[in-house]
């Protein structure tokens, strides 16, 4: 019986591309056009193919990580590929799966209550891990979160100095001025801030590892005086700052948050001020999470819409300054990340095991492929008590972040 529903539901979603799947019984079903690309899909426990149709989402990265499900040849981003091209829109899913999708939406209140005890626990759950996997896999900062490449061939290294000089020419940061960075990770952002555009940086984050290695990074750098850190949920935070910046953390802040995350925003802002939130987005409508995700990689974790973003947004009184749209630069991101993952896989596996190898590649490649075809990209909302906080044109934009200004010292520009 499983069997027959899970080819009646592949035969529905696989229209492009080719995809061959082996039963445990001998048997094989092929589903799509026959034109390339094709997969080729071997299940080998028979309990897989029941998971498989009742709740594909999960039970496909869990058969990759247990070993229950091979792929010929480990082409795993081939697989993901096929699947997330022939899904992007939910126009090929099976009834049955489109009530699944309706009822996790309507589940994800409870599923993203991200209350300050439970948010600490989600970020325990993934930063908290070694130290040195990330820096087997990141680049030298630390930067996880969307490169952005002004060339194609442009190095990791380039493109995240390229981010964060982006990001820092629209906080429009002049000498002295007091910048809060929420979810400050490993504090690169921090210390970039204080270093090359002469500002005092706290940063705050919910990770003890990343707090840590950021404090000892300050005191490397000699910036203790200009950059701290706290160990502490934003939402417990007072005061005022001329500038906010926010990057890769939106993520975690889930649906139920979002008024009271803007609001405090707000609170903490300069009447002067400009906040810039960098986040990954979707461009399409409002959706649950992968299970797979919430379950392994990022528990509590939601990748908004701008539409969600906004109506919080409005509500709180801010001027949305500028919005942008990244598209492809996060897959190209994680391309390196995944290529300096593989290369490293011994070293991680030593630290870990094969099974968790296993996972993170499962969760880069699935990441990458979401992005490449699928419907995710990057939000980057420029947001400010005054209309005229920021110029009237985006000139300065690019002229601020000019590849050539990227290794002068921004500070003794600004201070011009």
């Amino acid at each position: 019986m499983w069997t027959t529903i899970l080819n009646r539901m592949l035969a529905q979603l696989i229209r492009q591309g080719t995809l061959i799947l082996h039963f445990p019984d001998g048997s094989t079903q092929r589903h799509g056009n026959g034109d390339a690309p094709s997969v080729t899909v071997r299940v080998i426990d028979p309990a897989l193919v029941g998971r498989m149709a009742r709740n594909p989402d999960l039970a496909l990265g869990e058969a990759y990580v247990d070993g229950s499900l091979t792929i010929d040849a480990d082409d795993l981003r081939g697989l993901l590929a096929l699947v997330i091209a022939n899904t992007k829109g939910g126009g090929a899913l099976v009834w049955w799966r489109r009530i699944q999708d309706a009822v996790r939406v309507m589940l994800r209140g409870a599923a993203q209550f991200n209350s300050t005890q439970r948010s600490a626990a989600n970020v325990e759950h993934h930063y908290d891990l070694s130290g040195a996997l990330y820096d087997l896999f990141l680049d030298a900062d630390r930067q996880y979160s969307c490169g952005y490449f002004i060339h194609p061939d442009d190095t990791l290294e380039q493109a995240q100095q390229q981010k964060k000089a982006h990001i820092a020419a629209k906080l429009c940061l002049k000498p002295g001025m007091t910048v809060l960075d929420i979810g400050s990770g490993w504090g690169g952002m921090a210390l970039t801030l204080a270093k090359d555009y002469g500002t005092t940086v706290l940063g705050v984050t919910l990770s003890q590892e990343q707090y840590k290695r950021s404090v000892e990074r300050a005191v490397e750098a000699g910036l203790s005086d200009r950059v701290s850190f706290q160990l502490m949920d934003y939402r417990q935070l007072t005061g005022t700052f001329d500038r906010i910046v926010s990057v890769g953390m939106f993520e975690h802040v889930g649906v139920p948050h979002y008024p009271e995350y803007f609001a405090q925003v707000k609170n903490l802002l300069a009447p002067n001020g400009i906040a810039l939130i960098h986040t990954i987005g979707r461009a399409a409508p409002p959706s649950a999470t992968n299970p797979w995700i919430t379950k392994y990689i990022f528990p509590g974790g939601y990748v908004p819409v701008l539409s969600e973003m906004s109506a919080a947004m409005e509500k709180s009184g801010l001027w949305p300054t500028d919005i942008e749209v990244w598209r492809l630069h996060y897959a190209m991101t994680l391309a390196h990340w995944l290529y300096r993952f593989e290369a490293n896989i011994d070293k991680i596996r030593a630290l870990y095991d094969d099974r968790f190898c296993r996972m993170w590649r499962y969760y880069l490649i699935a990441s990458e492929m979401t992005f490449r075809e699928g419907r995710q990209c990057v939000f980057q909302m420029q947001l400010a008590n005054r209309q005229d906080a920021v110029p009237l044109t985006r000139d300065y934009i690019t002229e601020a972040s000019r590849p050539d200004l990227l290794h002068k010292n921004r500070w003794d520009q600004a201070a011009q």
